[in-house]
């Protein structure tokens, strides 16, 4: 399995070529050059599988044995979800009025980003410890993203992460799981600009060729495939759950509901469903619509603003995943989207042609809600089920309690409720905060600001700067400290020679010490 661009203008990568990159150096995102197709068996043997199962059968798909051995997968994906709080990881709650909601949220920062990030971090660490690299991870957030990144390498010695989250425009508790993190390797910026904006440093640092491979530059945002990966399980978890039975003479079928910001999650839907899944897709937004836009009438073009709604994390205007969506539907045309896509980057405004246009209302159904919807979503749901949704689960809510509909349907619920406590009493409902959550507003915060007016990409420039010199500087300790460790007895000083009995180990490196321990060479006779 290999991955290649959207855009066409760069060699062809293996996973790990895949994980370690932001965009691809031609501006395009890596996708595997060929979708695998599931037949009617395979599904069959699936549907008894846990979550943690299923994403270990589909990442096997994607990951070659010869790059991670099947055992040695396996175990990095246990790890990826044993801090999850639900023994299932993701769980389906079933409600009145067939409303089916996937609870994704059941990691540490309480969002389904964890799930895809979580094994993320497990597969960045494991080819960072065989190679003995150091990578700058470079991150921006519309709320949840920022915080799961985080919490993926948090503490790890040979990555540091670059976060920038858009002050004032997340919630509270968004926004204190990502600065109340104070780890040497945790680098957080509060810019004062929207999600849109914060994207453009970031842009133009993977832009300078040079400087990104110098400093080994990468990103978790959903630019990066291993999330896209990842979750594609989502699907395969949620028809498993939702359809009656796969004995029929044909395969049922189910209609997922994916809220939606920068795309990623809908993509990981169309690939699931170029696999062979029977699913329909109908992706959902706030009123930053583009998405819906571009599927009813084909005008992928960016409004006036970002306007800010109760559902933030989906507060965007430039949805980069799209491009990964038409690239699929345009049979793999790189030199098309390439086209497109520069034709975007430079107006802003973009018509598909009409047969990509047709292809994509195929694939998908769209819907958008406002935050008067979104409410009334939010207080039915609890009126019919004392179950309380968060304001971007409610978009998915919105759409089923205005749609009919005559198969299984499951909506895709992205975080938990206790994250959006405004959201809650704007709709006249009580907040349920667990503990942990709680207890956020009593912890130490750390961060940078960036003022408007500010050279963003110059200041992210200059920290990252100082943070490579540090970490090679330390390297070479240990370098230096590796090479005094493995050296020929027969070279060492005279005195050393001299002893009866030579000791074990004579440099003993502590964390956080200097390199080396003193040592008496007096006492070794």
């Amino acid at each position: 399995m290999e991955y290649v661009s959207t855009r066409g203008g760069t060699g062809a990568v293996d996973f790990e070529g895949a994980l370690f990159s932001g965009y691809a150096p031609d501006g395009g995102l890596f996708m595997p050059q060929h979708i695998p197709s599931l037949d009617r068996d395979t599904l069959r043997r699936w549907s008894s599988l846990s979550y943690p199962e299923l994403v270990k059968e589909l990442c096997s798909l994607f990951i070659p044995a010869k790059l991670v051995p099947r055992n040695v997968l396996s175990e990095l994906i246990n790890r990826a979800f044993n801090r999850f709080r639900h023994k299932n990881v993701v769980h389906l709650s079933k409600l009145k009025d067939g409303l089916n909601i996937l609870e994704l949220w059941h990691g540490v920062t309480y969002a389904f980003k964890d799930l895809s990030l979580s094994c993320t971090g497990q597969f960045l660490q494991y080819f960072l410890e065989k190679k003995q690299k150091h990578v700058n991870i470079l991150v921006g957030t519309s709320g949840d993203t920022g915080s799961s990144a985080i919490e993926s390498v948090r503490g790890q010695k040979n990555v540091d992460i670059f976060v920038l989250l858009p002050k004032g425009l997340c919630t509270q508790i968004q926004e204190l799981q990502m600065t109340t993190v104070i780890e040497d390797n945790v680098h957080v910026f509060a810019a004062h600009g929207n999600s849109d904006e914060i994207d453009e440093p970031i842009k133009e640092l993977f832009a300078d060729v040079n400087f990104a491979g110098k400093y080994n530059l990468m990103s978790l945002n959903s630019v990066n495939w291993s999330r896209i990966m990842v979750q594609i399980a989502h699907y395969f978890y949620a028809y498993f759950q939702c359809t009656p039975s796969l004995d029929t003479t044909q395969l049922p079928m189910v209609e997922i509901v994916v809220p939606t910001g920068g795309g990623g999650n809908i993509t990981a839907g169309c690939i699931a469903q170029k696999m062979g899944l029977p699913i329909r897709l109908v992706t959902v937004v706030n009123s930053n619509d583009i998405i819906h836009r571009t599927v009813q009438h084909g005008d992928f073009s960016l409004a006036e603003s970002v306007k800010a709604t109760l559902a933030s994390a989906m507060d965007i205007q430039e949805p980069y995943n799209v491009e990964r969506i038409l690239w699929l539907l345009s049979g793999s045309d790189s030199r098309l989207i390439k086209t497109l896509m520069e034709q975007f980057n430079i107006s802003k405004r973009l018509k598909l042609p009409e047969d990509l246009h047709r292809k994509l209302s195929k694939t998908l159904g769209s819907c958008s809600a406002s935050d008067q919807d979104i409410v009334g979503a939010m207080q039915r749901c609890w009126e019919e089920n004392q179950y309380l949704l968060c304001p971007h689960s409610a978009v998915a809510a919105h759409y089923h309690y205005s749609q009919p509909h005559s198969i299984p349907r499951c909506c895709l619920a992205p975080a938990s409720a206790a994250k959006f406590q405004d959201a809650l009493l704007r709709a006249g409902l009580a907040p349920q905060i667990p503990p942990e959550i709680s207890a956020l507003t009593a912890m130490e915060t750390r961060s940078t600001p960036l003022e408007r007016g500010q050279d963003w990409t110059q200041v992210l420039r200059g920290r990252i700067e100082a943070v490579a010199q540090q970490w090679e500087a330390q390297a070479g300790k240990a370098t230096s400290l590796g090479k005094l460790k493995e050296c020929d007895f027969q070279d060492l000083s005279p005195a050393i020679k001299a002893a009866e009995h030579p000791p074990d180990a004579f440099i003993m490196p502590r964390r956080n010490l200097l390199p080396y321990e003193h040592f008496d060479l007096s006492s070794w006779r």
